[in-house]
């Protein structure tokens, strides 16, 4: 991307004009670029995993990597650290609990029961927890 359209693409999701870009301004704004819209706690997740500075706003900088980062590689470092956030037991399987433990987290109180509904939804193996490829294609 060149400097002039990452400007564009910047200004456009500040919506504000103040030099930074809040996960409401992220969620508010992406889908008019063509994509799909994101939820709130998607924005949270983006700006969490690319804000440099730690401030929960990305900079023009953070915007940078972020539209620059299109390689398979990145892409996939960055579906492993999400998967990360939600394997809070470490067991290398996003479980009911572990996933309502980040929800929590992240102000989205479940219950289990709700939890193992949302896992059953992307479970292809239907052995009750999202592996890192099942999460890889619900991601998708």
């Amino acid at each position: 991307m060149k400097v002039g359209e990452f400007d564009v693409v910047f200004k456009h999701l500040d919506e504000n004009g103040d030099g930074k870009v809040s996960p409401v301004e992220l969620s508010r704004r992406i889908g008019l670029f063509g994509g799909r819209e994101l939820c709130i706690k998607e924005a949270e997740m983006v700006v969490g995993l690319w804000d440099s500075d730690g401030d929960g706003f990305l900079g023009p900088e953070d915007v940078a990597g972020l539209t620059e980062a299109g390689g398979e590689e990145e892409k996939l470092r960055d579906l492993r650290e999400a998967f990360g956030m939600y394997d809070t037991e470490n067991s290398g399987f996003i479980t009911p609990k572990s996933l309502k433990r980040m929800l929590s987290k992240l102000g989205d109180s479940k219950s289990i029961r709700e939890c193992k509904v949302m896992i059953n939804r992307f479970d292809l193996n239907g052995d009750g927890v999202l592996s890192f490829e099942e999460f890889r294609i619900m991601m998708q």
